[in-house]
């Protein structure tokens, strides 16, 4: 699509992430993609999100990439900690539609206090269905950025058959049972789903469910990477656009073009420590492990010093993230002796640039939690990963990884150190066949992403006539 040259005759993109980061990341991504395509950009953050990426990643607004927030209704929250989950989830069905319709209102509006061309479009996070009753309102295709895998968002659809099957709660013996009741889904057992043991998790069921009514859902996947799945959804739907990676795609759109390819520094709302890119230039092709569990798995304090003493007596160099808030309850710290100990092999950040952490090549393997920013990041970079899953999407996202993909090895509920010091072990002296099957996942990730003839290129350009209308 050919860039326009006046502000006021671009189309007009309303971009709404879900307010946690794994939510944010991947639908700024695709604000960028869509600014990079001439579009004229209004993203909307909490007032929390919003402060967050103010402090930890300098936001820079063009005259047509602006950022706008609203208040999530919740009380003040530390910057070292997440929202709770729950009350979030309780205020976005509570508390954001009408902040948001009165914003989209105002937006374009002749007579309001922004200036910028009308709204032509709103793609929100598929955990908010509710937008589309506002882009209804107003005449514009409203569509939803899913923030799962496909497999998980199937799983997620279909998680209703469950009581019907009476698996909820799940009977003793049958959480390795092969699930084969729904499309396209392929040897996932009953304890890979999401949300099986927590039957109460209503929320992303019910949003899985509304998904359709959407003008389109848009995956961070690509065709060849979940093509069973996809076949299956486009049975039902039609409009449903794959195109990640996201990153790739956005390298590959954004090189040549007039906009700049990155609007903000960063996508996070943790202060990214990059001094760690200098250490990995320290150390050796291959040889450090890297870790990370993202921005909301908590963990005990017996776990994370299982983890860490497992890490440790494996020698090998390692780059760690420990968020503040890793440890449920209390503040992260690993004893000093145990500091002592890994004193200049170890490396540990609070948050760090993921992306060009994977890429680096003194890094041979990823321990991560498999939620689906790292997981296709990981894909992207080619890197094997070593998976503890722990909630929500990542079970799926960690079977689909280690069973159908080859990149990956689980590692299990029970967390010991010896079990954490062989595996990593494993995967850094014989995971040959790990490396291979990963480096080979990146170049089909390439291939879709490339020119204008790669699957998630294709989907792209469908994906901006249909919100051209």
């Amino acid at each position: 699509m050919a860039s326009t040259t006046t502000t006021d005759s671009k189309p007009h993109a309303v971009c709404i992430p879900y307010p946690l980061q794994g939510h944010v990341k991947p639908m700024l991504k695709l604000a960028q993609l869509l600014h990079s395509l001439g579009f004229y950009i209004t993203f909307v953050n909490t007032d929390f999100i919003h402060d967050r990426l103010l402090k930890a990643a300098s936001i820079t607004c063009f005259a047509d990439f602006r950022f706008e927030s609203f208040p999530d209704g919740l009380p003040p929250c530390s910057d070292d900690s997440s929202q709770d989950g729950y009350l979030l989830s309780e205020a976005c069905h509570s508390n954001f539609l009408d902040p948001l319709r009165s914003l989209v209102a105002r937006l374009g509006s002749r007579h309001g206090d922004i200036s910028c061309p009308p709204v032509t479009c709103i793609i929100a996070d598929g955990m908010m269905p509710f937008t589309i009753t506002i882009a209804e309102q107003i005449g514009v295709p409203g569509m939803l950025l899913w923030p799962t895998s496909v497999c998980a968002f199937m799983a997620l659809k279909y998680h209703h058959l469950l009581k019907e099957k009476e698996l909820v709660p799940v009977p003793e013996g049958q959480l390795d049972s092969i699930v084969e009741w729904i499309p396209g889904l392929k040897d996932v057992r009953v304890r890979d789903l999401p949300l099986v043991h927590a039957p109460n998790g209503l929320s992303p069921m019910r949003e899985a469910a509304q998904a359709f009514k959407a003008s389109g859902i848009i995956f961070n996947s690509f065709n060849t990477l979940e093509q069973d799945l996809l076949d299956a959804i486009s049975s039902m739907y039609p409009s449903v656009y794959a195109i990640g990676p996201l990153q790739m795609l956005l390298n590959s759109t954004s090189s040549g073009g007039e906009h700049p390819e990155s609007v903000i520094g960063s996508s996070s709302i943790w202060k990214e420590e990059a001094q760690c890119l200098q250490w990995l230039h320290s150390k050796e092709p291959n040889s450090v492990v890297y870790i990370s569990f993202g921005s909301r798995v908590t963990m005990t304090q017996q776990q994370l010093l299982e983890f860490a003493w497992g890490i440790c007596n494996s020698n090998y160099p390692f780059l760690w993230v420990i968020r503040p808030d890793l440890v449920k309850g209390r503040s992260a710290r690993l004893p000093p002796e145990l500091l002592e100990t890994i004193e200049g092999r170890g490396f540990i950040v609070s948050w760090c640039p993921q992306e060009q952490v994977l890429d680096h090549p003194s890094v041979r393997v990823f321990i991560t939690h498999c939620g689906w920013n790292s997981t296709v990041e990981s894909i992207s970079a080619g890197m094997p990963m070593i998976c503890w899953p722990c909630h929500c999407d990542q079970p799926i996202n960690c079977r689909y990884s280690c069973r159908k993909w080859g990149i990956g090895m689980e590692m299990g509920n029970g967390i010991e150190r010896d079990a954490v010091e062989k595996l990593v072990r494993e995967v850094m002296e014989r995971g040959e066949k790990l490396k291979q099957r990963a480096v080979e996942w990146k170049k089909l990730a390439e291939e879709a992403t490339s020119g204008n003839s790669g699957s998630s290129s294709m989907n792209l350009k469908k994906l901006v006539e249909a919100l051209l209308g």
